[in-house]
């Protein structure tokens, strides 16, 4: 799928477009699918997962940080307004979901971790019904079971019986964090995507690096170099890709995506990412992916196709008048309303 998003179109999301809003959803989950097959190397040359994590924020702020200024224009104040929803973006968004995630799989089996923390999905779904007080429709319903039944197909996590409890809470706040990432993406009107997604992300590396200096969590990091894709490389190279695709990129594309599409898809679309997951250890590591993996993603596809299709169905005629006011102009989809 090929995305008709311009350069302008970063700095103001609105016109994207569904299509263009789909478009980078995928790009996004692809970029931040390769977080996985890179870091993997890297921790196991020496570096901590917080250490790890806080370069990956660290990188991708500083290479947003001039554009940013740019699409602000000297606005600095739109920064100091969205306080709130920037901190909750870097500390939940940023930081929690990878650490809590590369914390989880020290416990249990990363299939588990992964299925346990996009459970995440669904928590976006009650937070739009709770805001609209508005039951979802009954398509968007099955279509969350569908991508769920997926993605348990494609992640093949086999016995639940007897995980650590450990590694469950672990993945439990992953999955909440991915949750507050998606909704302050979607609900943050009014500041350029560029800008938000950089203070976000600086925020993130500022919070996990105070927490490794008071000794909340390890901080340790190695320049050995790193086994990798059949070869040796030097230790940075890893630490560039996780800052600058699967960070800087991913987080940058999923904030437009999630502004254009509304949390509730865009957070479904992001589960496309344990799909491609699976094509770069194909790609990279010559892992092949199962035949029940392949029929799982094409699974999880029709999902989130499904509550696509549910979300953007026409709200009834009665219920277009805002509540600011009457509305002029074609009837709201389901996803517009939720933005209100």
């Amino acid at each position: 799928m090929r995305s008709t998003a311009s350069p302008a179109a970063l700095a103001s999301p609105a016109g994207v477009g569904t299509w263009g809003g789909l478009g980078l959803a995928l790009l996004s989950a692809a970029a931040f699918a390769t977080s996985g097959t890179f870091a993997k190397p890297l921790l196991a040359s020496g570096w901590s997962p917080a250490a790890a994590v806080i370069v990956r924020l660290g990188v991708a702020a500083l290479i947003l940080a001039v554009p940013a200024a740019v699409a602000l224009r000297g606005r600095w104040g739109l920064l100091q307004e969205r306080w709130r929803p920037i901190v909750l973006y870097g500390l939940f968004g940023g930081a929690m979901v990878q650490v809590a995630y590369f914390n989880a799989i020290r416990y249990i089996d990363i299939g588990i971790a992964l299925l346990v923390e996009y459970l995440g999905v669904i928590w976006v779904v009650l937070w739009g019904w709770a805001r609209t007080r508005r039951r979802p429709a009954t398509l968007t319903l099955l279509g969350m079971l569908v991508a769920i039944a997926g993605l348990a197909v494609v992640l093949n996590p086999g016995d639940l019986a007897g995980v650590d409890p450990r590694g469950l809470a672990w993945a439990c706040l992953a999955a909440f964090g991915m949750a507050v990432y998606f909704i302050t993406s979607a609900e943050t009107p009014g500041i350029p995507p560029v800008a938000f997604v950089s203070a976000g992300l600086g925020v993130g590396a500022v919070a996990l690096t105070v927490a490794g200096l008071v000794g909340l969590m390890p901080l340790t990091a190695s320049t050995a170099d790193v086994v990798a894709f059949g070869g040796t490389w030097p230790w940075w190279l890893p630490l560039v890709e996780l800052g600058l695709v699967a960070a800087a990129l991913a987080y940058l594309l999923g904030f437009v995506a999630a502004r254009s599409l509304g949390s509730t898809v865009a957070s479904f679309v992001g589960l496309t990412e344990v799909v491609f997951a699976v094509a770069w250890a194909w790609l990279l590591l010559a892992e092949l992916p199962t035949p029940v993996q392949l029929v799982g993603g094409v699974i999880l596809l029709l999902g989130v196709a499904a509550v696509q299709a549910g979300t953007a169905r026409p709200l009834p005629a009665e219920n277009t008048l805002s509540r600011r006011g009457l509305r002029i102009g074609p009837p709201r989809t389901e996803g517009e309303a939720a933005e209100d």
